[in-house]
């Protein structure tokens, strides 16, 4: 017979938005187990940057959510020093003319009302901030609040922090109910009983809502990174083009690409950021890694005869309108969504936690919930079934 379970939650994902849900649930006394078919960070989490952002967000839900994250990561620095490999470097956008540079203005004072810092800096402070440089910007804005963890790592150890049960290797086939409501998984090795399910698998979401028997229509949305040799520190901010910002905004399926240039402790430098709709096709696009390397040399010079030693790639979960699904859906209950943070998913990790596990324990949310709800989108269209002949 199946082993079943005194557990409290199952969180279906053990990436770093997964972990962070184990991570607070247990915090609040709840019981977790976290299943997924690969490795921890074995998916988006892996393959990220690490970038914890507020300066790429414009004021609303999900820049709230990305400061209460971003007050949150600093407590998790503190807790956890080492293994999160914290580093509050803070990002620098770069506006390459008036024209730009008037723009971000406007967006940085629609943050600053909602408590985002944010340093105007002219072209003889950028040459400060970062030496390396090239000349002829017009001028940019400094973001102290941004910041960076090494996402695998920091997926490891709030996995390993929250003490929840880990079943890796193991996929989900199935989405337990009774009377109507969900009551645990399936997986490829065992059933796990439990009141509430939290879907955080990333780019395969859409899947979990689908076993539950209810919709979210998360897709994935590949994206590159190059590394560099070692390298001395020439690049000392998480530093990016201003057109970033309207790439991450942008819901277009076309191949997208604005340099995110950032120095590791190790010593590589990190270079994004791309974006394409293509499915899950895994094949290297040339054309997305000259336009990075091409990108990247035009903002810091200096990394033109750089090596670059290996290019990776990831799915970010999207969904139409660039918020993520948080907390209970109304059609499924006893099912929860952690999902559909694109790429902001490290970020906004903590943040999505507590939310979560504030909605498992009926405590009151920091941030209000209703922009996130899973429920928001219209009800895909039914497709005709096939008939036999």
């Amino acid at each position: 017979m199946p082993k079943r379970h005194p557990l409290d939650v199952v969180i279906v994902g053990a990436g770093v938005v997964g972990a962070a849900c184990a991570y607070y649930a247990a915090r609040a006394g709840l019981r977790a187990a976290v299943v997924d078919r690969g490795p921890v960070a074995g998916g988006t989490t892996g393959a990220g940057e690490g970038n914890l952002l507020v300066s790429d967000k414009e004021a609303g839900p999900e820049l709230d959510l990305a400061l209460l994250s971003a007050a949150l990561w600093r407590d998790l620095a503190a807790d956890l020093p080492e293994e999160l490999e914290y580093e509050p470097k803070g990002g620098l956008v770069i506006a390459p003319d008036e024209t730009a540079l008037k723009a971000l203005r406007a967006f940085a004072e629609g943050q600053r009302a909602a408590g985002v810092e944010a340093v105007e800096a002219g072209p003889s402070e950028l040459r400060e901030l970062e030496p390396h440089l090239a000349p002829g910007r017009a001028g940019g804005f400094l973001y102290p609040q941004d910041a960076q963890v090494q996402p695998a790592q920091a997926a490891a150890r709030l996995l390993a922090a929250s003490g929840a049960e880990l079943h890796l290797g193991e996929e989900v086939t199935a989405v337990l109910t009774a009377g109507g409501a969900v009551r645990g998984v399936r997986t490829t090795r065992r059933e796990l009983a439990a009141p509430a399910v939290v879907n955080a698998a990333g780019t395969w979401g859409g899947r979990i809502a689908e076993l539950a028997g209810t919709a979210l229509p998360v897709l994935p949305r590949r994206g590159f990174v190059l590394v560099t040799e070692p390298l001395p520190r020439v690049v000392r901010h998480k530093v990016y083009a201003a057109d970033y910002i309207a790439d991450v905004a942008s819901g277009s399926a076309a191949l997208q690409s604005s340099a995110v240039v950032e120095g590791t402790p190790a010593g590589p430098v990190l270079i994004g950021a791309t974006r394409e709709r293509v499915g899950f096709d895994r094949s290297l696009s040339t054309e997305a890694l000259r336009r990075l390397a091409g990108q990247a040399a035009a903002l810091f010079p200096v990394l033109a005869d750089a090596r670059v030693l290996r290019a990776y790639h990831g799915f970010r979960p999207y969904l139409p309108d660039h918020l993520p699904a948080i907390g209970p859906d109304p059609r499924a209950p006893g099912l929860l969504h952690a999902c559909g943070h694109e790429g902001a998913g490290i970020g906004l990790a903590p943040a999505t936690g507590v939310l979560v596990a504030a909605a498992l324990t009926g405590a009151e949310p920091p941030l209000p919930l209703h922009p996130f709800r899973p429920d928001r989108f219209p009800e895909p269209a039914a497709q005709p079934k096939e008939t036999g002949r």
